[in-house]
C-alpha cells in the first residue's frame, strides 16, 4: 500500500504538498534526512517549504508511517514504515545504509531475551562498520 494511501486510511488530510513529500519518501532507498527530503521534494514542487517538511515528517511519524532512524551523523533520517523486519548496516566511511535480514540474528536475540527471563516483543538492530582493506576482504571461491 502506498504511504499516500497508508495517510487517507489514517484520516489525514493530503494536501498536494503532503502528496508530494510522500511519494519523495516512498520512493528513497537511501533513508534520506529531512533536508535531503527537501531538496527532493523542491524539484517537483518549488512551492514547498522546508518548515513544510518538517511539519509533515513529523506527523507521518506520529501516525506510524515512516519510521525514524539515528545512525550517528548527527542527523535523523527516515524510512517507510517496513512491511517485514530488517536491520542496518552503516558505512560510517560514506554513509551508506545497507539493510539485510539475518535468521541466524533473529533466532539468537530471541534465546538471548529468554535465556535472560524475557520475551522479545521488538527490537533494532544497526552495524557501524567501515569497509575492510582489499586484501582482507573474504575470496568468494565458488
Amino acid at each position: 500500500m502506498s504511504l499516500e494511501q497508508l495517510c487517507i486510511d489514517k484520516g489525514m488530510r493530503m494536501t498536494e504538498q503532503r502528496r508530494v513529500i510522500a511519494r519523495v519518501l516512498e520512493l528513497a532507498s537511501d533513508h534520506p534526512d529531512t533536508e535531503e527530503l527537501y531538496n527532493r521534494a523542491i524539484k517537483i514542487d518549488s512551492g514547498i517549504s522546508i518548515s513544510t517538511v518538517y511539519r509533515t515528517v513529523a506527523l507521518f511519524e506520529d501516525a506510524g508511517i515512516i519510521e525514524r532512524h539515528d545512525f550517528r551523523d548527527g542527523r535523523a533520517r527516515y524510512e517507510p514504515m517496513p512491511d517485514a523486519h530488517h536491520d542496518h548496516l552503516i558505512d560510517m566511511k560514506s554513509g551508506k545504509v545497507i539493510e539485510f535480514h539475518s535468521e541466524e540474528i533473529e533466532v539468537l536475540q530471541e534465546a538471548i531475551a529468554r535465556k535472560l527471563g524475557y520475551r522479545l516483543v521488538d527490537h533494532r538492530l544497526e552495524l557501524f562498520a567501515v569497509p575492510l582493506p582489499a586484501e582482507d576482504q573474504q575470496k568468494d571461491d565458488t
